[in-house]
């Protein structure tokens, strides 16, 4: 069943379209099982029934010849890929080829100059591989409106737009519970102004890089007591942070590791305002990332390179920075000049223009579209 609306009477596709019933679709993530993005690919697809294949990035060869041997063997009217590692993708593209079973690729990031962004050496083979992943595709699910312009233009043949959504809202009364829990776990001053971000700590060496850095070395250049940076997340970046905040850490640095998906909004709830830390290039201009739809839900203010999500969807709740990229000094000068003024007067009017409700990071408006998408897709291939 699919809503109409969000909020009206629903119809049955086998009521309306006799030629699709019960479809087979093969689904995986790239990023991993049980992670975030499956997750996200599971709830999107909830009116159908997919078969969730368990990718394994630490096994990437293995998970490659058994999705290309299931597509093979089941035939599924198609394939859903959630994320663009190459293992999935070739194997998708094979299947497309050698048994004309069409795929469909759903993703956050210009892949392309992401994995170029850590071997630059390899652009014009990840630019190329993106090309032939969006030209051979049957569909694209972009997660902003400016991928499904870039896949349209590099010839994937239908697109849309599903941004995301919350994993972890928290009604007005549990985030003033969880707020208040969570300070007191990690020892955070009621009164104390926190800047946060959650994330992965992946370090990019070529840029001396990971979410949480800019804040960190704002931080460290400013001397105000009551100013504490809290990073929900764990990586190979964890303990380059650890070195840069130096004597702040424990005390006006925070770092709490990897926890666990369903409290990230406890997290969030102690945090007043978020980072969305992007480069204004290629990569980051594309993206409004997975951190958005969780920081809206707590009704967060955040920080914010001159990206266009941050024109497209501001009504004042945003600060946003000058500079490059996150690690380009101008940014962290104008970051820690924010530090040095920030009020909580400025942080309370901030927070009241956060949209109670951004249609975009509604869950329900996005299944019902995917839903009618894959079933138009399978249509369309059995016409």
């Amino acid at each position: 069943m699919i809503s109409t609306s969000h909020q009206d009477q629903s119809i049955s596709y086998k009521d309306t379209d006799p030629k699709i019933h019960d479809p087979s679709i093969l689904a995986f993530s790239t990023r991993g099982a049980g992670g975030h993005e499956e997750r996200r690919l599971l709830r999107l697809m909830e009116r159908f029934s997919p078969r969730l294949y368990p990718f394994l990035p630490t096994a990437k060869k293995r998970c490659f010849q058994e999705i290309l041997s299931a597509i093979k063997n089941d035939r599924p009217d198609l394939v859903v890929m959630e994320g663009t590692g190459t293992a999935g993708g070739f194997a998708i593209m094979l299947g497309k080829l050698l048994h004309r079973v069409p795929y469909v690729v759903s993703s956050g990031d210009a892949v392309g100059p992401f994995l170029a962004s850590f071997h630059p050496i390899f652009s014009p083979i990840f630019n190329l591989y993106e090309r032939l992943l969006c030209r051979y595709a049957a569909g694209f699910i972009g997660w902003t409106p400016y991928l499904v312009g870039r896949a349209l233009t590099f010839g994937s043949p239908r697109a849309m737009t599903a941004p995301g959504f919350s994993l972890s809202r928290r009604d007005p009364e549990e985030q003033a519970e969880a707020r208040l829990a969570i300070r007191a776990r990690l020892g955070i001053p009621s009164e104390a102004i926190v800047v946060g971000v959650a994330g992965s700590l992946r370090w990019n060496k070529r840029y001396g890089y990971c979410y949480g850095s800019e804040l960190v070395r704002a931080l460290v250049r400013v001397d105000r007591p009551d100013l504490v940076v809290l990073i929900v997340g764990s990586g190979d970046g964890r303990a380059l942070l650890e070195e840069i905040a130096g004597g702040a850490l424990g005390s006006r640095c925070i770092l709490t590791g990897q926890v666990p998906w369903n409290e990230v909004g406890d997290y969030l709830a102690a945090i007043d305002v978020g980072s969305l830390p992007q480069s204004v290039d290629q990569v980051g201009s594309f993206r409004y990332t997975t951190k958005i739809a969780e920081y809206v839900a707590a009704g967060m203010p955040i920080i914010v390179n001159q990206i266009p999500l941050a024109y497209d969807l501001d009504t004042g709740w945003m600060w946003r920075m000058p500079g490059k990229n996150p690690w380009d000094e101008r940014f962290l000068a104008a970051l820690a000049d924010l530090f040095r003024g920030l009020t909580r007067d400025e942080i309370d009017r901030r927070r009241s223009a956060v949209p109670a409700d951004l249609p975009e990071f509604d869950a329900e408006r996005q299944i019902a579209r995917v839903t009618a998408f894959i079933h138009d897709l399978i249509n369309n291939n059995k016409s």
